[in-house]
Parts: C-alpha cells; structure tokens; sequence
C-alpha cells in the first residue's frame, strides 16, 4: 500500500471514531477551493465549496463590486454551520472553504466544536490580486480585494490555525496541512 493510501486508511479509521472538519479560510484568490479538493482527495472527506452556499443576492452584490456587510453575510454563515454541523453529528468528516475573514464569523461558523480544525491561507496582496486577475467566470472582482484584506483578521494563537503562506509549492503546502492533520487525528484530544 502507497504512503498516501496508508495515511488516508488510518485517517478514515480515525474519523470512524471521532468526527473531523477542516475549514480552509483566507482572502479570496488565497486558493482555498484548490488546497480544499486536494485535501478531501488525499483524506477520503467530503468537501462543501463554501462560496455555493452564499444566497443569490450576496453573489450579485459582489458581481456588481459592492462588498458584502455582515448582514449580507449572516445567512451565508448560517449554512456554512449548518453543513459543519451536519457531518460532526453524522459522525462524517469534512473540508469546507470559507473566507472566515473576522474572528466572530469564525466563532459562528466552529461553535462549540473542539474538532473543527482552521487552515488558514495566508499570502501577500500582489500575489493574490494576480492570481484573481486571472481567474474566468468568478463572482469576486479583484476590486473587492481590498475590503476583504481590510475586513481579515489573521487567526490568533488561542483558534490554533495551520497557517500556511501561499507563495510555498502546493505539494508543500499540501503535505504541511496532512502532516498536522494526520498527527492530531492520531493522539488523543
């Protein structure tokens, strides 16, 4: 059996025994939906693209270049819970994106759930501003850049994040998230 078999088998056998979620957070352009199809791919998880639970005016609020307040984004929120929720208490273990820009919004979304693990994508402006420059059919204008960096609160210490800056190869990238990933899911919490 490949490394990467072997891991996922004892990470699925560990999810049998104690439900896990991942959140992959950052700024948009950070690459949260790629990090996150590679994560479920490498775990054997279900993945939720948190941008497809957003209702349908908050997509064209952000279409139009307005950013979204923090009422826009309360039934957003609501349902990227409601599907954290759902596979703790299916007993099911998942990867979902979302921005988490603030802290409150992350309290929200984790609630009271100690098995929910932070990914924070972290990376320099002019990188990810390239990077939404060349995106195609995406809601988010690289013009609401900016009121995302401003809106971001970085996960503190006490929200124990994997951070992960954004300008290491995706392999690495990958690997560092797995191997944090796989040694927590393996000792006792």
């Amino acid at each position: 059996m490949s490394n990467r078999g072997r891991a996922c088998r004892e990470i699925v056998q560990t999810c049998a025994d104690r439900p896990r979620v991942v959140v992959v957070i950052g700024v948009s352009g950070a690459g949260k939906t790629t990090v996150g199809q590679q994560l479920v791919d490498q775990l054997c998880w279900r993945f939720a693209e948190g941008d497809t639970l957003h209702p349908s005016q908050n997509l064209a609020k952000m279409r139009s270049g307005q950013p979204l307040t923090d009422t826009d984004r309360a039934p957003w929120l609501a349902a990227v819970g409601q599907v954290i929720d759902g596979w703790i208490s299916r007993g099911e273990c998942g990867v979902i994106t979302c921005s988490g820009l603030k802290r409150s919004y992350r309290r929200r979304i984790i609630s009271y759930h100690r098995i929910v693990q932070l990914v924070y994508l972290e990376g320099p402006r002019e990188l990810i501003a390239e990077r939404l420059a060349t995106r195609e059919d995406h809601f988010m204008p690289v013009s609401l850049l900016d009121s995302q960096f401003a809106t971001l609160e970085p996960p503190g210490p006490d929200e124990n994040p994997i951070t992960v800056g954004i300008d290491r190869p995706g392999e690495e990238i990958l690997d560092h998230i797995i191997g944090v990933i796989s040694s927590s899911a393996l000792s006792p919490q």
